[in-house]
């Protein structure tokens, strides 16, 4: 980041994992089972192509995905199960989002790994349980904690 600007691949990592949670919500999975179906060279897709992604409605985007990579409807709905304030797609695209980078600069993995290690990682329960306060860990606790599996 220069002059508190955010790079390119930021946004496009930003936008894939937005994505990823917009699928998740509408097909009614958890988040690693859509990057399980996805698959690696769907969320390189996402990042490469996520400036012009962007300015394509979302729910049509969302379906091209769900039927390309054949995701089917499941049971998982932790929105409608939220007792408090549910963050958006794009509030939880920006947790995931500084997840992947930082398992970017720590582990260093391509943009689609790192998001797939993000969404699978042991703790995306915590992220993704809006009842819990977890997701609004700092960044770096929550990085700890998916290097580490420790929570402190």
């Amino acid at each position: 980041m220069m002059d508190g600007r955010e790079s390119v691949l930021d946004n496009n990592v930003f936008y894939a994992c937005g994505l990823i949670e917009y699928i998740g919500r509408k097909t009614r999975n958890e988040r690693g089972m859509v990057v399980g179906f996805l698959g690696r060279d769907r969320i390189a897709h996402m990042v490469e192509y996520a400036d012009v992604l962007h300015s394509e409605n979302i729910d049509a985007v969302c379906e091209r995905y769900v039927d390309d990579a054949q995701i089917p409807y499941g049971d998982f709905d932790n929105v409608s199960s939220a007792r408090y304030g549910t963050p958006t797609h794009w509030d939880m695209g920006k947790v995931y989002k500084r997840l992947a980078l930082g398992i970017m600069q720590e582990c260093s993995r391509t943009p689609a790994d790192a998001i797939v290690e993000a969404f699978c990682s042991p703790i995306a329960p915590l992220i993704d349980d809006y009842n819990g306060s977890f997701f609004y860990e700092a960044p770096a606790n929550i990085l700890t904690a998916h290097l580490t599996g420790v929570i402190e």
